[in-house]
């Protein structure tokens, strides 16, 4: 059986795909199926070890982006989606899957018009209560569509839906408390906040935090993933701002935090600060209480509706970017860390919402599509 993963280049796409396939080689384990072939397919790599790991193939194609402003960049992009398509063509008559999973986002879109030429059976999974413009045009012809919000169902034909969550990987599910103070050099008597804004960071939640850094590291030990990109320019910032501050050591920045460190600050954390993405479906399974700042003007403003809906389950509280400024996010803060009631309620609320079989389920369906399509 060949198996063709593909997707945006971001982290809400690629890590999603990983959770499948690692569920797709422990089922095939478990039920003692030949071990399926796997491929993935997209502008790049984005974690070469981590599909080394699972052993899935990297091909390369490419693939335009259409903004939804002008710009002359679109032109070209329109002319490299083009010759994606084409090479995709080229690409799955000589793989020739028995079946596709696609994350959606423009680098899945070039694979996706070629799986429809050639009849190839597609599953996909739309991550936001708000599908993308790939997603919308897959589902046409999709054979089943994983969703992870209950509202995105009005946007595909209903018979082929199944509410299954995001796909979180199982490494994710499990975290480690053990070592942790060690490893990130935090105290232990010290209440934890996590700070993660996106793959790519964010500028304006950076800029939030360090204009209320000194306040905050008097209270609170601080983790925070500013993105590669701006790693430098915070980490510099930040030591300006704590110049005298005698608890300047309980601020640690990363430019982004693996896997091990990841598990690690959220095993110990009290509250997390997020983005409004796929990593909700993790915060969720961690059972941590969240305070969502959702990117403005996303598709659909799919941001903004899936930290209401998550906020809505008693999960979260919700700051909209328009309202975000030190001395709101610095009282929601300390609202929350003040209670310790209203933060039992909202773990419990969170590990309600989060369905953590989702990457299992997904498996599950694709390779019972993959095996009837070898007949």
């Amino acid at each position: 059986m060949k198996i063709l993963f593909t997707g945006g280049g971001t982290g809400g796409h690629f890590y999603p795909i990983i959770a499948v396939a690692e569920e797709i080689n422990i089922i095939s384990q478990e039920e003692h199926l030949l071990t399926p072939k796997m491929y993935f397919v997209a502008p790049g790599a984005y974690d070469k070890d981590l599909l080394y790991e699972n052993n899935i193939e990297f091909i390369k194609n490419p693939a335009g982006k259409l903004r939804r402003y002008f710009s002359i960049r679109n032109f070209f992009d329109i002319i490299k989606t083009g010759y994606g398509i084409i090479l995709a063509i080229i690409q799955l008559f000589n793989i020739y899957p028995d079946v596709i999973f696609a994350k959606g986002g423009f680098g899945s879109f070039p694979i996706l018009v070629a799986a429809k030429l050639l009849r190839i059976p597609v599953v996909i999974h739309e991550s936001d209560s708000v599908p993308g413009r790939t997603n919308l045009f897959a589902g046409k012809f999709a054979k089943r569509i994983a969703i992870s919000y209950p509202d995105s169902v009005k946007f595909f034909d209903e018979s082929k839906v199944a509410l299954t969550g995001s796909p979180v990987r199982r490494q994710m599910l499990n975290l480690q408390k053990s070592g942790a103070y060690e490893f990130l050099k935090l105290e232990e008597n010290v209440p934890v906040i996590l700070i993660l804004s996106g793959s790519q960071g964010s500028e304006k939640i950076n800029n939030v935090i360090l204009e209320t850094l000194s306040d905050l590291v008097d209270k609170y030990q601080i983790i925070h993933q500013t993105g590669n990109k701006n790693i430098k320019g915070v980490t510099q910032a930040s030591q300006i701002a704590l110049s005298d501050n005698k608890n300047k050591e309980r601020y640690r920045p990363f430019p982004y935090l693996d896997t091990l460190a990841l598990r690690m600050s959220a095993g110990i954390a009290d509250l997390i600060i997020t983005r409004g993405g796929s990593t909700l479906f993790e915060i969720a399974a961690w059972g941590v209480p969240s305070i969502v700042i959702p990117i403005e003007n996303t598709n659909g403003d799919h941001q903004r509706k899936n930290a209401f809906t998550y906020a809505q389950a008693g999960a979260a509280v919700v700051i909209e970017e328009k309202n975000l400024s030190p001395h709101v996010l610095f009282a929601d803060i300390n609202r929350l860390m003040d209670s310790p009631k209203d933060r039992e309620l909202m773990s419990a609320a969170a590990k309600r919402f989060a369905m953590p079989d989702a990457a299992r389920k997904i498996a599950r369906e694709i390779i019972k599509i993959g095996l009837g399509h070898e007949k």
